[in-house]
């Protein structure tokens, strides 16, 4: 891998021009945004991935990952600390952005628009731009200022998204449960991952 003059990774094999921000932060669940990667990759778009410390942490603990082999399934990695890297600007074009898993730390920085790392400011670009956002919000239960947080970003254009599982995909693995999650929040930007098992009306069973 090349590191260019703004701090950025790039991986030399990746390919152009589609590009996706893809933050990661350290709620549980880091697999969602491991596999958001695979799947980008899969589907010929450019991946620019910015992870907070705290979900390195959480990689070490969930997976058997490294930080080498996750910053590996990216095109381009930006430093958390980079706040002049390219997807800190609006002039950047992107498809958005999506957060996977979100803490509730990274969704209330990006409520109130007090950004500390790249992260959260480039979450704030693709908010102010009218992009696509979308937050895989992973908390449980939720409290008050959580849910109203979590309005206040519907109204200023984001998507919460919480990963829940879909079990008329009849899942058999916890894997494909994850691959489903991911799969519905690309389609929010018009990728169409195969992973994904899409409803096609009822078998052998009639509504009332």
């Amino acid at each position: 891998m090349a590191e260019d003059v703004n701090g950025a990774v790039r991986n030399p094999s990746s390919p152009d021009p589609r590009r996706l921000v893809v933050g990661i932060s350290g709620a549980s669940g880091v697999a969602y945004g491991v596999r958001t990667l695979d799947a980008l990759r899969d589907l010929g778009v450019e991946s620019h991935l910015v992870v907070t410390r705290a979900a390195l942490l959480t990689l070490s603990q969930e997976t058997e990952i490294s930080a080498d082999d996750l910053m590996g399934r990216a095109d381009v990695t930006h430093r958390l600390n980079n706040v002049g890297a390219s997807i800190a600007s609006g002039s950047f074009r992107t498809m958005g952005m999506i957060v996977a898993p979100c803490s509730v730390r990274t969704m209330s920085e990006i409520a109130t628009g007090v950004t500390s790392t790249l992260l959260t400011r480039a979450a704030d670009v693709v908010l102010k731009e009218r992009r696509p956002l979308v937050l895989m919000v992973r908390e449980t239960p939720l409290h008050l200022g959580h849910l109203r947080t979590m309005t206040a970003l519907a109204e200023m254009g984001a998507v919460i998204a919480p990963p829940l599982p879909a079990f008329y995909a009849r899942p058999v693995s916890i894997a494909e449960m994850i691959d489903q999650s991911v799969g519905r929040a690309l389609d929010l930007f018009g990728l169409d991952w195969p992973a994904v098992r899409r409803w096609d009306g009822l078998k052998g069973a009639t509504a009332e």
